[in-house]
């Protein structure tokens, strides 16, 4: 008996498995809604076209699955950048710690992959990107990656530093998106790594940072 529940452990666990990469790949391509759940189970190999909602419920809980396969990978980065970074007061030392786990876990991820693109379709959805932006602050390292930003620039206006902080979360994510779909498409990039590109992306990001605050006049 205890093979037999064994076995069938591994049986589901491979279900799941094929469904969160059938339906990672098609959110990625073609956005969440325009895939059914039916389309899910057929690209992963499923007869059954009840699957995916057997497997895990409803669309918003698939999406969250697909965010938790890939934390675990990407917390590890953070967490030893962060402990690399130690108490520096250095932005950039911050930003890269920011910048880098994303394009770091897809170079490890191998092409090609469809993280950064569903990402993107996700954060562009006002109803599953709260179920993002959960997923992100349950990081106790990104909570103190933004925690070391704010020491290093305590004179920056609450409001200015959340503005920069979607802002940055976008430069990440947009252009490892492009990186992405264009390995994928096998055209050109920018830059010949995923090293590199988050070198660029932290370039870029730190000025962000860095930029004056210009004051604006109160509205008649």
């Amino acid at each position: 008996m205890a093979v037999g529940r064994s076995v069938r452990a591994e049986q589901v666990s491979a279900t799941r498995e094929s469904i969160l990469t059938a339906a990672e790949r098609l959110f990625a391509e073609h956005g969440v809604y325009a895939v059914s759940n039916r389309q899910v189970s057929e690209a992963a190999g499923q007869g059954n076209n009840a699957a995916v909602g057997y497997h895990f419920g409803t669309k918003a809980d698939l999406v969250r699955a697909i965010f938790r396969r890939h934390a675990e990978p990407i917390e590890a980065i953070r967490v030893r950048l962060a402990a690399a970074t130690g108490d520096s007061t250095d932005v950039r030392d911050w930003v890269d710690c920011l910048v880098r786990p994303v394009p770091e876990h897809l170079a490890a991820l191998g092409s090609p992959t469809w993280y950064a693109r569903f990402c993107v379709q996700i954060a562009a959805d006002p109803a599953l990107h709260p179920a993002m932006v959960d997923e992100s602050l349950a990081s106790p390292a990104l909570q103190r990656i933004i925690e070391g930003l704010r020491r290093c620039l305590p004179e920056l206006p609450a409001e200015i530093r959340a503005e920069r902080g979607e802002m940055a979360r976008h430069l990440i994510l947009h252009v490892s998106a492009e990186r992405e779909r264009a390995l994928a498409e096998n055209t050109p990039t920018p830059r010949s790594s995923w090293r590199a590109t988050a070198t660029g992306i932290a370039d870029a990001v730190t000025a962000l940072w860095l930029a004056p605050v210009t004051p604006v006049p109160p509205e008649d």
